[in-house]
């Protein structure tokens, strides 16, 4: 039994030795997961240019302000065009610094407040509140709901990388080994 015990520990600490292997992985779920499902969303948000939306991405974004001015954008405000410009460059800049891992805490973070906007968008402004199946309950035995099961694992993933940062193969790794202290050279004694 000590034997089993001692196998187990040596395991355990080899794990422990393996604290590169968590980030990594995270940032190669999110790029298999959730990278192409932002930038496909992103580009249903593009008019004609980078700096006009579509009719789409306020429909997307204010379903109800879209549906009070007769689904004419002209109608809306400023506020309006700054936020659905702002969300669709998100969409594409975030999940693209998560890929290279570069500014990879800040970039999490900021998908988790996008998740959460996304999320009360979809519940308030597009109804989901009232649609038991597509919500979902934790602890109800059926793991595949859109909103509470899918968005708290894709919230799970980026706390990861918020807490672990991107990882050894990244350019958050590579820019921040210049910057780190080296040892002095031992003097020699002459």
């Amino acid at each position: 039994m000590t034997s089993l015990i001692s196998l187990y520990a040596a395991a355990c600490a080899r794990l422990d030795r393996a604290d590169w292997l968590l980030p990594t992985l995270a940032r190669l779920l999110f790029a298999a997961i959730l990278l192409v499902y932002f930038w496909k969303s992103a580009l249903t948000k593009l008019g004609d240019s980078l700096f006009t939306p579509s009719l789409g991405a306020y429909a997307q974004i204010f379903p109800r302000a879209m549906e009070a001015a007769g689904y004419d954008a002209s109608q809306l405000a400023l506020f309006h065009r700054t936020v659905v410009l702002a969300g669709t460059w998100a969409e594409f800049l975030l999940p693209a610094l998560l890929l290279l891992g570069l500014l990879t805490r800040l970039a999490a973070l900021g998908m988790i407040g996008f998740i959460l906007v996304q999320t009360l968008t979809d519940l308030f402004g597009h109804g989901v509140l009232g649609e038991p199946a597509s919500l979902g309950a934790w602890f109800d035995n059926a793991p595949g709901s859109l909103i509470l099961d899918q968005r708290a694992l894709w919230v799970f993933l980026l706390l990861t990388l918020v807490i672990k940062g991107a990882g050894p193969l990244s350019l958050d790794h590579l820019f921040a080994r210049p910057l780190s202290p080296t040892a002095d050279p031992v003097p020699s004694s002459d």
